[in-house]
């Protein structure tokens, strides 16, 4: 093994709870960019339990939690960019979609050249396989959906169009993976009680 010099990756990494998300609405419960990308782990790990259980899928649950943990990679070096602000209109998305992709290159080039082709398919989105990255864009929907509902459950009407938006996007989700309606059906509920109800 050649001799390697210092590496910046996992110190970019370690700042991901700095970077708060929502970050131009109120919110009741404040989030950040770690505590996201585990929740969006979770829940593409068990979405891929559940289309291999109930509906003949074949994919490796584990491979949708990894790349589920480096889906935001990017704001490492960009912070959280508001969804409404990113696809405004088409240029700027186009814009916007072409620096988290130099982002994404940055990060990955702060690991040892030895380790960049094995990380390659999970930090650079284009890179990503698009049937994983297709259960992690569920996963991630989801989550930001059960944050939306949670923030209304404590009245805070500012996520009022955030689930309407969420719910359309899943659903057309669903219609191509069956999984997405049971995970909802299972989990939602319990999701959004205290914890003297979760505890009964």
């Amino acid at each position: 093994m050649s001799k390697q010099s210092s590496s910046a990756f996992l110190a970019w990494i370690l700042r991901m709870p700095l970077i708060k998300r929502w970050a131009l609405m109120h919110t009741v419960k404040q989030e950040n960019v770690a505590e996201h990308s585990h929740q969006v782990a979770v829940i593409a790990h068990l979405l891929a339990v559940i289309r291999n259980t109930y509906f003949g899928g074949d994919l490796n649950p584990e491979r949708a939690a990894t790349v589920a943990l480096y889906h935001e990679v990017s704001e490492t070096k960009l912070q959280d960019i508001n969804h409404v602000t990113k696809y405004h209109n088409p240029d700027l998305t186009r814009e916007f979609k072409k620096i988290e992709a130099m982002a994404e290159i940055e990060c990955l080039k702060t690991l040892p050249l030895e380790l960049q082709s094995q990380f390659s398919e999970l930090l650079v989105q284009k890179n990503v396989d698009p049937v994983y990255k297709r259960i992690v864009k569920a996963a991630d929907l989801i989550a930001a959906y059960l944050k939306a509902c949670d923030e209304l459950r404590f009245q805070n009407d500012e996520f009022s169009h955030v689930k309407t938006r969420l719910k359309h996007m899943l659903d057309d989700y669903t219609e191509e993976a069956p999984e997405i309606e049971m995970f909802l059906t299972l989990f939602q509920d319990k999701c959004l009680v205290n914890v003297d109800e979760l505890s009964a």
